[in-house]
């Protein structure tokens, strides 16, 4: 029983911090943009406009839900959740810490710590793509299908990319468990330093499975209007929304836990402070793969007000003619050291 509750606990922890995020990161983007453009952005909402995603949140709630004449009403209504709920449901098999002291013992850091977890993580992350595709479709408008047809393309043609990068890291550790490969950063040089090809392949694709900017032809306002998301309004529209950027978290969260060391800090983890306080060491964790978290979501919204949209050509050049043969040549050459050093 003291297990079921400990593990409802993380669930209901891990899901409000994710969805705080969520709303806050908007925020943050508004705020980025703002100051890439030399402007304030929103200040007027609370103090620092830090009340502007509540406003946000309530302007949505109170908008009128329009659903267009022909449209699949029952198709249109679980898109939106289709697309935001396999971003929420891979966070399950993410160490976001290591231990904590609680209930008389240690309490692990993950939700659910599965020997399959990479395999999870793509098996559900793929998902998302149909509540975009389910989207585009049941809306009964061109532009919408236009779009969705455009995020299948992409989702085949980076997801392939975004395996072939991280399969190094699986032969260096031998292992799928997610927890079993940030234990390995942990004795051992970041993948990020040893793989700093399979680091870039595996952004560059994290972008593009997000659908960010250069990324984001699914929605491609000037050509598509607003993509498979053009008929939607209300809370409808803000469950894609919300549904971009948790996939943001997520895919922010598998950059720090398979390239970037997960929770680990060297050297200072290693002091004998942390090793006398396992709470603190605890915490300690956690506070550094947040903030690992935070430098990455940085950059997702950096790149966006940065970088041009690439075309829909250059976008599918990219995927197929650079990155993976990229991804296959990345492995040959660790293969081929791998073997070099076992014989």
């Amino acid at each position: 029983m003291t297990g079921l509750l400990i593990t409802l606990g993380k669930i209901l922890a891990v899901f409000t911090v994710t969805m705080l995020t969520v709303a806050y990161l908007t925020l943050l983007e508004r705020k980025v943009c703002a100051y890439i453009q030399l402007r304030k952005g929103p200040n007027r909402v609370g103090p620092w406009g830090l009340f502007q995603p509540i406003a946000d949140g309530l302007k949505f709630v109170f908008k009128e839900d329009f659903v267009p004449a022909g449209a699949n009403r029952a198709l249109h209504a679980v898109a939106p959740v289709l697309a935001m709920a396999p971003a929420l449901t891979t966070c399950a098999v993410i160490p976001f810490g290591s231990t904590l002291p609680m209930f008389g013992g240690e309490v692990n850091m993950i939700i659910a710590d599965l020997s399959i977890g990479v395999l999870f993580v793509f098996a559900i992350g793929s998902l998302s793509v149909y509540g975009l595709i389910t989207g585009g479709w049941a809306s009964n408008n061109k532009y919408a299908l236009f779009g969705a047809l455009r995020a299948g393309a992409q989702m085949i043609s980076y997801e392939i990319t975004l395996g072939l990068a991280i399969i190094p890291i699986i032969m260096a550790t031998g292992s799928l468990r997610l927890s079993d490969i940030v234990a390995y950063q942990g004795a051992h040089p970041w993948f990020m330093i040893v793989q700093p090809l399979g680091f870039l392949l595996f952004v560059v694709a994290s972008f593009a499975e997000t659908n960010r900017l250069p990324f984001d032809i699914p929605e491609a306002e000037p050509e598509l209007v607003a993509g498979y998301h053009t008929e939607y309004s209300s809370m409808k529209f803000a469950g894609f929304y919300m549904g971009e950027y948790a996939a943001m978290i997520t895919a922010a969260a598998l950059i720090v836990t398979l390239f970037c060391g997960g929770y680990h800090l060297p050297w200072l983890e290693n002091l004998n402070f942390f090793k006398e306080h396992a709470t603190l060491l605890g915490l300690l964790h956690i506070g550094t793969f947040l903030a690992k978290m935070g430098i990455c979501l940085f950059g997702f919204i950096w790149v966006r007000w940065s970088l041009p949209r690439f075309r829909y050509d250059q976008l599918m050049k990219l995927g197929w003619k650079v990155l993976l043969p990229l991804g296959l040549i990345n492995i040959l050459i660790y293969g081929l050291f791998t073997l070099k050093d076992s014989i």
